[in-house]
């Protein structure tokens, strides 16, 4: 873990070009593990969390999880999502692992559209929108995240190319657009509930997810 007094010399004096800025460390004892959490914020104020377990060495192959923020699923154990069941299985797969880093992406809820704008289009879902639909009848886009600082954070803890804990082919491209290549794609469990099913159905058939089991 990285001392008080190092952490200062980093604030300042590493990466100086990046988009985010490393904030504060800590120990973060949890039930899925115990992690180094990194926070890093940007100049426009979205934050990242990383939470690294073990050494990442030379910063090959390292299992990574990129987990947008999703507080209803993740705080609140929603089963209109698998968010929260995916964020506990990359934790515990990068503890099984003893290698790797779960990206917590701020910002991100609702696939970048915001709280409460997500709270509309459940509305609209439950008049028969699927979530593809009622995002474009709200005048929102589909998918609104950036992994620009995602990107940042990860080359600040040294990792170059990654095993990517995703269902999401977008994720894939973006990290490669970026220049971290992905060695691998690891499937999560697919939580899948009477709540969520028309949900996965959605993600698999109209935005590409790869979703193995799913009814």
């Amino acid at each position: 873990m990285t001392h008080t007094a190092d952490l200062g010399s980093r604030l300042q004096d590493a990466h100086p070009s990046l988009p985010v800025v490393l904030v504060g460390e800590a120990r973060l004892p949890t039930t899925s593990g115990t992690f180094r959490a990194l926070a890093y914020r940007q100049a426009d104020g979205v934050e990242y969390l990383a939470l690294v377990t073990g050494d990442l060495g030379d910063g090959h192959d390292v299992l990574v999880r990129l987990h947008s923020e999703c507080l209803t699923g993740d705080v609140l154990g929603s089963l209109r999502c698998d968010c929260g069941p995916q964020l506990h299985a990359a934790l515990e797969a990068i503890t099984a692992e003893g290698r790797g880093v779960v990206l917590y992406l701020r910002g991100q809820e609702g696939r970048g559209i915001g709280l409460a704008e997500k709270i509309a289009a459940y509305a609209l879902q439950e008049q028969g929108r699927d979530t593809v639909e009622a995002n474009v009848d709200l005048g929102l886009p589909v998918d609104a995240r950036d992994y620009t600082g995602a990107v940042a954070v990860l080359r600040d803890l040294g990792v170059r190319d990654v095993e990517l804990m995703t269902h999401n082919p977008v994720k894939v491209r973006a990290l490669e657009a970026h220049g971290v290549p992905v060695l691998r794609r690891r499937d999560l469990p697919v939580a899948q509930t009477v709540d969520n099913l028309r949900y996965l159905r959605t993600k698999r058939d109209r935005m590409g997810h790869e979703l193995p089991g799913v009814d």
